[in-house]
């Protein structure tokens, strides 16, 4: 039966694109759900005017979706998960943690079946974590899973850490100028 899609259907087609489907997953599940109409004469035609409307909606998806690909690039969210002494995971890291931690840390809304593991995270450390945004673009985020105790122990970023040990030294090396010639003042 052939079916005029009315949204993305992964692995069929997206909006707009007339496919050829079994009548049982046309009638039981398409239809039924709104994810399609009938191609008939009068749809066909009504399809070719909302073309233009759909390709405009297109192009703002893709738009979004490589803004979304841009931000993962670029965010790193820590998940915290019960790790053990030898840096291995009691269990593993789920695709909803990972979710959670990506709206909660860097509010990016990533839904949790779009999160592409491969193999499941079972241990301590970064990890680079797949993302399927839209269609064939897709995104890489990292990933830092931490131990519970270690969440606040352990500085963010280890270069953080050595600009905040230089603005400190930077700091009391000013502070001895400053007293050194407070001293020569008093001295005259």
């Amino acid at each position: 039966m052939k079916v005029i899609l009315l949204q993305e259907l992964k692995g069929k087609g997206g909006e707009g694109d007339v496919i050829d489907v079994a009548d049982g997953f046309a009638n039981n599940y398409l239809l039924t759900e709104g994810l399609a109409i009938k191609a008939t004469k009068g749809n066909l035609k009504q399809l070719e005017q909302r073309k233009h409307n759909i390709a405009k909606r297109e192009e703002t998806r893709l738009e979004d979706a490589a803004k979304m690909k841009e931000a993962l690039e670029k965010a790193t969210v820590k998940v915290v998960a019960q790790v053990g002494d030898e840096g291995q995971l009691f269990g593993s890291v789920t695709t909803q943690m990972i979710a959670d931690a990506c709206k909660e840390q860097a509010d990016i809304d990533v839904d949790k079946r779009r999160i592409e593991l491969g193999k499941p995270i079972k241990t301590a450390g970064e990890h680079e974590v797949t993302v399927s945004i839209y269609r064939d673009i897709k995104g890489t985020i990292k990933v830092r899973v931490v131990g519970e105790g270690e969440e606040q122990a352990a500085p963010a970023e280890p270069e953080a850490a050595a600009e905040v040990a230089e603005a400190v030294e930077a700091a009391e090396a000013a502070e001895e100028v400053v007293e050194a010639a407070a001293e020569t003042e008093a001295a005259e």
